[in-house]
């Protein structure tokens, strides 16, 4: 059982640290930064569009976050005394703390009822930092076994901690994995979102699998019934485990895109038993290794891991599953999103989702060979 330790740093946010294993180290090093109290108040807003129906989260405040600093100054860093980190511990396996700039909250709460045009409000939420490892350079595909089931156990216990606050309506564990990507700190790290509402993708891909559901009389699932004929067809399977199959989807809208999915009907990564989650460890890192052996430089790549709404109506049907997709479409080559997707969500693969799995079957091969 992975041993969580909470405290706070300097201004009040929360810092927790997961020790691998059975370990259980002591964490009293202080935060002494002189930094001005957190206050609530300072939250960013939350506007309606009122074309789309979506929430836009107005986060102004962003513009000074910190901004891929050097090695020697890193956030993400254990504390020395020449750089004074988010982090005080001088040794520590994984942490977790609450964003010093972040898009959503601190303070948790529930949105506007009934909004339309001009409709605004506090951006309610929670946005955390998730740092792998206390190593400045490398990714979460070098980790350990054993370091990987840490970080998995620190999702699920922010899972279920963030889901209990006031007003979050879904929470959101992610990775942006490379400097094509977006990433602003090079130190290997995710970030948890908990959002005051449901986000688009999410609302779309829960209503369809809610649609499914009850066509099916609550016996059958979406995400159950697509990982059952991906494993039928077996074309576009990745990797096939006793607990999770992973397979690029039919429709990939991304030159690299994977899913990996449980067999097992769970909402999210707090649901999953000790077996699965050991499982998930090992295939998890394997996949992101193959990402890495494809071409002679890293891969970049989003890791999305889609964990059922806190609706109650919505809840039942949603199966927890990750998205890993990268635009790198050739060595030297990225796919930008421009005009059909970015403006119309309307995507155009230049890979078939057929090929793109054969590839990484052959990557794979090579590796388990040796030869990569």
């Amino acid at each position: 059982m992975t041993k969580a330790t909470s405290t706070l740093l300097a201004d009040g946010r929360e810092l927790i640290y997961f020790d691998d294993g059975g370990t259980a180290k002591a964490h009293t090093a202080a935060d002494t930064r002189p930094l001005d109290p957190r206050s609530e108040e300072n939250t960013g807003e939350l506007r309606f569009d009122a074309l789309t129906g979506d929430w836009v989260a107005i986060a102004a405040h962003r513009q000074s976050r910190t901004y891929l600093p050097p090695a020697d100054q890193c956030p993400l860093c254990p504390t020395t005394g020449s750089n004074l980190s988010e982090i005080p511990d001088s040794a520590y396996d994984v942490a977790v703390f609450e964003n010093r700039f972040p898009s959503l909250g601190p303070a948790t709460g529930s949105i506007p009822e009934s909004p339309a045009w001009g409709t605004k409000g506090r951006a309610f939420g929670r946005c955390e930092v998730v740092a792998f490892t206390p190593e400045h350079t490398g990714s979460f595909g070098g980790l350990s076994t054993e370091r990987a089931r840490t970080v998995i156990d620190a999702w699920a216990h922010r899972t279920e901690a963030l889901s209990a606050l006031p007003g979050v309506k879904q929470v959101f564990p992610f990775e942006n994995r490379g400097q094509d990507i977006g990433v602003t700190l090079h130190h290997p790290h995710g970030q948890i979102y908990a959002y005051s509402y449901v986000p688009p993708r999410s609302q779309v891909m829960a209503t369809a699998a809610r649609s499914f559901y009850d066509a099916h009389d609550g016996r059958e699932t979406l995400m159950g019934s697509i990982v059952a004929r991906e494993s039928e067809s077996g074309e576009r399977m990745v990797a096939q485990g006793e607990h999770f199959s992973a397979y690029v989807p039919f429709a990939a809208h991304m030159p690299l895109e994977i899913h990996l999915a449980p067999h097992r009907h769970v909402p999210d990564f707090a649901a999953l038993n000790d077996a699965e989650r050991d499982e998930l460890s090992v295939m998890y890192l394997d996949i992101l290794r193959t990402l890495d052996n494809i071409y002679d430089t890293p891969t970049p790549y989003i890791a999305a891991w889609h964990q059922a709404p806190l609706d109650a109506l919505l809840r039942p049907a949603g199966r927890f599953h990750l998205e890993l997709t990268s635009p790198r479409r050739a060595a030297d080559k990225l796919k930008f999103l421009a005009g059909s997707e970015a403006a119309m969500g309307a995507f155009i693969n230049d890979t078939t989702p057929e090929q793109t799995a054969a590839m990484l079957r052959q990557v794979a091969a090579r590796m388990k060979a040796g030869q990569a």
